[in-house]
């Protein structure tokens, strides 16, 4: 499908799942602190007249949190979605959605019963009308406002607690630019004041489910505005790349001619205007950002800061980072060392897991060395390249859930900075999704990486990985074991012999007994062994 083809399905508006529900951006649901939207399939709320879900109330995660936030009742995102709603659609079987009109990840039909595995593949596997396509599709969510969904302008405070709304509209790239941008915001404490040493969706354990449920939804709203239900997220493998190889006009833009700090014109991507990268206006202002345009993408890759990113991410350091058992641990935040969320988010050194923040390794190493947009965490969403860069970042956190095989008591219940605990609901999606929901393996959500569908023999080897690395773990004792072993053979085989010689001249009546006795001693061998 050409690129001007696609220009015509800028008119086609279909929903978009994110983030303010456009059913409950008004008064009446603000101040009743409801979000139970009619289903039109049936006309009621939550399709509970087709058994699809029914509106209760929220029950929120009482688990403790970490110290890093020192405050309570300043934050609007505290205790998601609370301070907006406290009832909201729960969804039965496989049902999902803000009325449980749609179905869960990894499932389809009428009734969402039949499965669907979906395959990321790379990117520059693509054929030349699937690349072409997939840009396109960026293009026209990029252009597509979105139905569903508002973001908010205002904080709570500012909408006087509910009876003055404050929501503008928004298109459909935008809204998951917004998203990142709003739960990764400074905390606004009046006045001047702020609180930066927060965030929702990075330097905690839930840095790796959050963005899987980012990507799953940005993959499905691009799959409704197109029509195109087979459409997954292409991946950017940077392992042991010697420069951006995908920011060429072909791909995701090439470099100016005369301003190496912008996008070829070629690119339409150099015409895209950006929005919610200046924090410190909002801070200054005690706003939020309004989604307004900002200016184009920046992006001048490589000419960043060589002492804290000399070069991209290799594959030995993709490698020793899968090897760590721990996917989390220590203050669960980013001085935590030898946690494997930790090494793969960037704050610990990818070559010995010990939290060193300033130098950016992995995730952050991509997007330091984007030297632009990209570069600034709650803007970084803007640039396109976001997208494939996360992509390949879940890849590798798929990997480490099939090599180790955690089970869900691994992501910490308590303690976690806020927002991250197993049960905390993650902000600010609504509808509502737990972090301990995500960690698990992506067939499981319905989608599969195109370079992980290994043969049959790879995979045992994958699945053997856990049991050598605890052999691994233990060699010292195994060759203890053995040496004792010896010993005891050698010093039981001289008393069997010895004993044989004593007893050649006994009678037979007492030989049955001596039987026994060797029997006794292979049996006490085998068991001591």
């Amino acid at each position: 499908m050409s690129l001007f083809a696609m220009g015509f399905l800028l008119v086609i508006l279909q929903p978009a799942t994110g983030q303010f529900p456009r059913a409950c951006a008004n008064t009446q649901s603000l101040l009743r602190k409801e979000c139970c939207p009619l289903w039109d399939g049936d006309g009621s709320a939550c399709g509970e007249l087709s058994g699809r879900g029914s509106c209760q109330n929220i029950l929120l995660s009482q688990a403790p949190l970490g110290p890093q936030f020192p405050f309570s009742g300043v934050d609007d995102r505290e205790d998601w979605p609370s301070i907006f709603y406290n009832r909201t659609c729960k969804c039965e079987g496989n049902f999902m959605g803000f009325n449980c009109g749609e179905c869960k990840f990894g499932f389809l039909g009428p009734n969402c019963t039949e499965r669907r595995l979906r395959t990321r593949r790379n990117i520059f596997k693509l054929t030349t009308s699937e690349k072409d396509k997939f840009l396109a599709y960026l293009n026209l969510a990029k252009n597509t406002p979105s139905q569903d969904y508002v973001i908010a302008t205002g904080t709570y405070t500012q909408m006087n607690n509910g009876s003055n709304p404050m929501f503008r509209n928004i298109n459909v790239y935008d809204l998951f630019v917004w998203m990142h941008y709003y739960a990764s915001r400074d905390t606004l404490l009046g006045g001047s004041n702020v609180w930066r040493d927060i965030d929702f969706a990075h330097e905690a354990p839930g840095f790796l489910p959050w963005h899987r449920v980012f990507l799953l939804l940005w993959e499905r709203e691009i799959q409704k505005i197109t029509g195109d239900e087979n459409f997954t997220i292409p991946y950017w493998d940077w392992r042991d790349a010697e420069d951006c190889v995908v920011c060429t006009d072909e791909y995701m833009g090439g470099r100016h001619p005369t301003n190496p700090n912008l996008l070829s014109p070629a690119s339409f991507f150099s015409s895209w205007q950006v929005i919610c990268t200046r924090s410190e206006e909002y801070n200054s202002q005690q706003a939020l950002c309004n989604a307004s345009s900002e200016g184009p993408i920046l992006r001048n890759p490589g000419n960043n800061d060589k002492s804290r990113t000399p070069r991209l991410p290799s594959s030995a350091e993709v490698e020793f980072c899968l090897s760590l058992t721990q996917y989390e641990s220590g203050t669960m935040d980013k001085m935590a060392n030898y946690s494997f969320r930790n090494t793969l988010e960037g704050f610990a050194d990818p070559r010995t897991a010990i939290s060193n923040i300033s130098q950016s390794g992995l995730h952050n190493a991509l997007h330091i060395y984007m030297n632009g947009s990209m570069s600034q965490v709650q803007g970084s969403a803007n640039d396109p390249i976001f997208v494939l860069h996360h992509a390949f970042v879940d890849s590798i956190f798929e990997r480490w859930l099939r090599r180790h095989r955690p089970v869900l008591e691994v992501y910490p219940a308590a303690n976690a900075p806020i927002g991250h605990n197993r049960e905390n609901y993650m902000v600010p999606f609504i509808p509502l999704y737990r972090n301990g929901e995500f960690f698990k393996p992506s067939r499981e959500l319905g989608y599969d990486y195109e370079y992980l569908q290994e043969p049959a023999l790879d995979s045992f080897h994958e699945f053997l990985i856990p049991y050598l690395e605890q052999a691994r773990q233990i060699w010292a004792w195994l060759v203890g074991a053995a040496v004792v072993g010896g010993i005891v053979t050698a010093v039981l085989t001289g008393l069997i012999l010895t004993c044989r010689k004593k007893r050649r001249g006994t009678s037979s009546e007492i030989q049955p007994l001596l039987t026994e006795s060797e029997d006794y001693n292979n049996i006490s061998y085998q068991s001591n062994f």
